[in-house]
């Protein structure tokens, strides 16, 4: 029987075909980003295109967060010490936040999981650690936030793996990041407490019947429906629709062909509670809904749900495009469904997922996940963190990366092993951050050019607003 000293061995060995230090290296850079950025576009709804590239024009940190694929070709140039496993696979800090699990419970982890796809852990914590360093210099916080945030979340990855070596298989699985959690991690600084404890109290107030006159309104026959607000919610078959004119959606007559489709698979994927539980609400809308910076342009709808007492449930239906990883990764996914293969992956590295999560396809044989419409979620607001709040999210980033890992991978002693107890991989991932920022900026500029001169259309929000007023 192999020991957990036998594991923390192998994963000590593995230095030996890659050294800690040969981590610092930034990869297959001798590029050009603008086809790889061309190429991420691919498939999308051509009008958004232009407004994915105006959300990637705001500053270098939101250029990275919508940009995985260019980063995972340049990270299958670099070294990793040989284990295979399901992967985040766009690992930004961005992508981490607040969740209700179904029993109400606030929870936070790793909560974007579209590109998931079995790969180096490495591949994870080095864009974790870069996006750090991003946007720290894009808030101008100086050189030794940059350092101190981006060793917080290296070490507390270290630690936390390190105890989940110690963990039973059990122990990992069922561990989370809870409320009191993050109480507890706040307390040693006053601004950072009042960050979480206003988190938490924005995420109660994040529900379905908050958002339901948020965003919805009643028809002069009194039906409830969606609110058009372009550019980040239109209807499939309005004059305002930002659908391609020969899109095969754009075709059908109305919504709820398309819905029925959706519900004829999606409702397979549930659990037998959960089917009954979905079938307690009828439908009343469904509409396009536009997110993210890397997302848009690919193809989200949310529908409107209501029960008998017209109490809404808000479902998302995303859509699931082959992984950004998948070209890069010798690894192969074992799912052949976008949908179910983003699904698995998240119950596989969440201690609790959403109540309603499932997949399916749509009438032209595109693949989907579905989920819960921003149900106690919760994101950083990075834009208010001094230096210490900066660093303590950085550590609960750390921590739940590892604890993701662990519980997805089973081998967090080879992990840890690997790691070891010293500075030596904090010291090649800073130095891998450094040189990814500055690479990452002379992207972004590449990118700025070819905006200017017109190889790639940008436009903003205000721009597409504007075309369609009154």
């Amino acid at each position: 029987m192999t020991t957990l000293k036998d594991r923390l061995k192998l994963g000590k060995d593995a230095r030996k075909q890659c050294p800690r230090t040969s981590q610092a290296t930034s990869g297959d850079i001798d590029r050009d980003p603008l086809p790889l950025i061309e190429a991420s576009s691919e498939g999308r709804i051509k009008s958004l295109v232009e407004l994915r590239y105006g959300r990637m024009l705001v500053s270098p940190f939101t250029f990275y967060r919508g940009n995985a694929l260019l980063q995972a070709h340049d990270l299958a140039g670099t070294k990793d010490m040989g284990l295979m496993t399901p992967i985040c696979g766009d690992c930004h800090l961005m992508n981490f936040g607040g969740f209700a699990t179904p029993e109400r419970n606030l929870l936070f982890s790793v909560n974007d999981f579209d590109e998931t796809h079995p790969g180096p852990w490495e591949w994870d914590l080095k864009r974790l650690v870069a996006s750090f360093l991003i946007a720290a210099r894009d808030l101008r916080h100086g050189a030794t936030v940059e350092e101190s945030v981006c060793r917080h979340v290296v070490t507390a990855y270290q630690q936390a793996m390190a105890r989940c070596a110690e963990q039973s298989a059990l122990e990992v699985w069922y561990d989370s990041i809870n409320y009191d959690d993050l109480l507890d991690q706040a307390r040693a600084n006053n601004t950072t407490l009042e960050h979480v404890q206003r988190a938490v109290e924005k995420a109660e107030r994040r529900t379905h019947a908050v958002l339901l006159p948020k965003i919805s309104e009643r028809d002069e026959q009194g039906h409830l429906m969606i609110r058009d607000d372009l550019p980040e919610i239109f209807h499939l078959h309005n004059k305002t629709t930002l659908l391609d004119a020969d899109d095969d959606w754009a075709c059908l007559k109305d919504w709820r062909p398309l819905y029925d489709t959706f519900l004829h698979d999606y409702r397979t994927t549930l659990q037998g509670d959960r089917r009954d539980l979905l079938a307690r609400f009828q439908a009343q809308d469904m509409a396009f809904k536009v997110v993210g910076v890397g997302s848009v342009g690919t193809r989200c709808l949310v529908a409107l749900l209501t029960d008998d007492q017209q109490r809404p449930l808000f479902l998302q239906f995303k859509e699931a495009r082959r992984s950004v990883l998948a070209g890069y990764v010798k690894a192969k996914s074992r799912l052949r469904h976008n949908g179910q293969r983003v699904v698995e992956g998240q119950r596989l590295m969440q201690s609790a997922s959403d109540l309603f999560l499932g997949w399916t396809t749509d009438p032209n044989g595109r693949h989907f996940y579905v989920r819960q419409l921003r149900d106690m979620k919760i994101s950083a607001e990075l834009e208010t963190f001094d230096g210490e709040t900066f660093a303590a999210y950085g550590r609960l980033c750390g921590r739940a990366l590892a604890r993701a890992h662990a519980k997805a991978s089973g081998d967090a002693a080879q992990i840890s092993g690997y790691i070891g107890k010293s500075d030596a991989l904090a010291d090649a991932l800073f130095k891998y951050a450094q040189a990814y920022t500055e690479q990452n900026e002379r992207d972004f500029e590449r990118f700025q050019r070819a905006c200017r001169k017109g190889r790639l259309q940008a436009r903003s929000e205000a721009d597409f607003a504007a075309d369609h007023l009154p």
